[in-house]
């Protein structure tokens, strides 16, 4: 893998990385919208930081929250309410409430090339990197990630991620269901595990712990056994299930109110962070690190949810554009004010953050060729 490059230079003008608006694509019964003739392009980078900019109905880039908030459609289907946004789907079932996006929009940045293709009941998108890997994305009929492999130049496939036969079928899911997605499939019923290592080994402190810290965390194996391999969409809403893995709190790198935009000098904090994940990489090209984002506790939880997985993709991007880390190897959810670093319900920029974990060993139903974090020295 290449080394991480903490000044590399933006790779396109300074221009935002526009997604078109695909407000009227029709919705798969996985929550996200089915893909459009315009997502068969690759997507020019931007500016360091900039992200993804999603396009309004009327053309106009949106560029915070409060753009977002004015494209929002709201209908309901049985017992759920979809709101849909130009590039994302919030679903809210009881008490609970979700955000599903896809992955292939940041797939496509900075991509030289971009195929789709129907084979059976499947759709496969094909991405080709710069330097000539290829990332292939396998959904069924109804939306859902089946497969991600890459193939190297040379033609090795390396497979990242394969839900095929793991938890509850994708049918099964979509089942009766009409438009919406049935949450409750998603989320596994446990108990939070329980934690036997030093906390500051299990929720790493990224402002204060060294580097060898960081890098620990991110090839730990659970501190629970973990009984089957899951689904990403069960690792992505199932809380007790991803806090079996240790984590990384990105707390020095923070966002401005009501933004998922990264400036330089955030960027320039993510170099320790994209340095443990290209080493991790490097040993186990089939590993994936799930980032997660976060909001502090102002605004309605709509908003807040919208904004925080925006905040992840962004840093997902960021890793990728300056610092060479495969996106492939990377996944992005948002969970909104949950996880309150600093417990207030007012402004707080340490709430406006996010971070990142390995899922490699939920994904497989095994730990994996990491080794237990050392106890305290």
């Amino acid at each position: 893998m290449p080394p991480a490059q903490q000044n590399a230079a933006p790779a396109a003008p300074l221009a935002p990385a526009v997604v078109p608006n695909t407000q009227a694509a029709p919705l798969t019964p996985s929550g996200l919208p089915a893909p459009t003739p315009q997502q068969a392009r690759p997507i020019p980078p931007a500016a360091s930081g900039v992200g993804i900019v999603p396009q309004s109905a009327q053309g106009q880039p949106l560029r915070r929250i409060d753009d977002i908030r004015a494209e929002r459609r709201e209908i309901r289907e049985g017992n759920q309410t979809i709101i849909r946004e130009p590039d994302r789907t919030i679903i809210r079932e009881g008490n609970q409430t979700i955000i599903r996006h896809s992955d292939a929009d940041r797939f496509r940045y900075g991509a030289r090339d971009v195929q789709f293709d129907r084979r059976g009941n499947d759709n496969v998108a094909t991405i080709i990197r710069p330097n000539g890997d290829r990332i292939v994305n396998v959904t069924d009929q109804n939306g859902f990630l089946m497969r991600r492999s890459r193939f190297m130049p040379d033609g090795r496939e390396v497979i990242i991620i394969d839900n095929r036969r793991r938890g509850p079928s994708p049918g099964a899911i979509a089942a009766g269901i009409g438009v919406g997605l049935g949450i409750g499939a998603l989320i596994v019923a446990m108990q939070p595990p329980v934690v036997h290592i030093p906390r500051e080994r299990y929720i790493v402190d990224y402002g204060m712990a060294p580097p060898e810290y960081v890098y620990d965390a991110l090839i730990a194996p659970p501190i629970e056994a973990i009984e089957r391999p899951y689904t990403l969409d069960e690792i992505r809403y199932t809380a007790a299930l991803r806090d079996r893995m240790p984590r990384v709190d990105l707390n020095t790198v923070t966002f401005e109110t009501g933004s998922w935009e990264l400036t330089p000098d955030q960027i320039e904090k993510l170099a320790v962070i994209a340095d443990g994940l290209n080493r991790a990489i490097a040993q186990n090209p089939s590993e994936v690190f799930l980032i997660e984002g976060y909001t502090d506790a102002v605004g309605n939880d709509v908003d807040n949810l919208s904004l925080s997985d925006r905040r992840a993709e962004s840093v997902a991007i960021a890793l990728t554009q300056q610092f060479n880390v495969p996106p492939e190897n990377l996944t992005t959810q948002g969970y909104g004010e949950q996880n309150l670093l600093i417990p207030t319900q007012g402004p707080e920029r340490a709430n406006r953050r996010v971070a990142v974990r390995r899922v490699t060993p939920l994904l497989t139903g095994q730990a994996g060729p990491g080794q237990p974090p050392p106890g305290p020295q």
